[in-house]
Formats: C-alpha cells, structure tokens, sequence
C-alpha cells in the first residue's frame, strides 16, 4: 500500500473521453509526472455509461490489451480507495456512451509545504480548484482595466 503523509494534498479527476475510446494517450503524461516526483498515483479506475446510461467499472486487467498496456507501466499502487458508490457518482455525469478514467493522485510536490505548515502551527481553512478558462477571463478582464 503507498504510504501518505498526514499532510498530504491529495485529488481525484474523472477524465471523460467521448465514444468509450482510451486512448492511452494520457499515460504518458502520467509517467512523466511521477518520475519527477509530482504526483503518485494511489487509485486508478475505468468506468464506461452505455447509451442506455448504465455505469461499470473496469478493471485494468480487463481492458483491451493495446489500451490497458501504457497504464500497466504506471508506477503507483491501485488501492481500492474508490467506492462502488463513489464510481456510481462519477459514472452519473457522464456523458451516454462515454468512459472515463478516474484518478487519484497525492500531490507529492506539496509534501515539504503542507508539513511546514503543520510544523508552524498553520491549518488549511479553504483550498479551491480554478478551471483555466476562468483564469484566461480574469486576466483578461483585468488587463483591461
């Protein structure tokens, strides 16, 4: 099991792919995250949402061979921490006829700031995901004032 900090900063993505088509395109990227000691992967799951909008996960070893074979590579540990109930969540926004790859990754990047914080007596009151396309407004809109 991967060990994680007490301070950990940890995420979840569901990534969406149209037409129930991995790719295997983000693996890669993945890789090139972890072997730089950004992230580690602690749960990797696939789930698919037939046209009818019925939700299943699948596993990596049940994947088609050319699709599973860049995430077997992965150096992480896949730990069961989703839920059924938590795959159900996900399953539910999306898309008929689309799957997904669900992940969740510890920001190993934040290890030293988040214990600096504990260590100073600080605690995290609020932390927030901004999407870049409401990035890109912001700076636009003030760049024009």
């Amino acid at each position: 099991m991967a060990e994680v900090s007490p301070t950990a900063s940890v995420e979840l993505a569901v990534i969406e792919f149209p037409g129930s088509k991995f790719t295997g395109e983000v693996a890669p990227a993945l890789a090139d995250l972890i072997d730089r000691g950004i992230v580690t992967i602690l749960d990797l799951v696939f789930v698919t949402k037939d046209l009818d909008g019925k939700v299943e996960s699948i596993e990596l070893m049940n994947l088609e061979d050319e699709i599973a074979a860049p995430f077997r590579d992965l150096d992480g540990e896949v730990n069961g921490l989703l839920s059924d109930a938590d795959l159900q969540t996900a399953g539910a926004a999306l898309s008929p006829g689309s799957s997904a790859v669900l992940i969740v990754w510890e920001n190993t990047w934040a290890r030293e700031l988040t214990g600096a914080v504990v260590r100073a007596g600080g605690r995290l009151v609020a932390h927030d995901r901004l999407d870049a396309a409401t990035v890109q407004e912001a700076l636009a809109a003030n760049s024009t004032s």
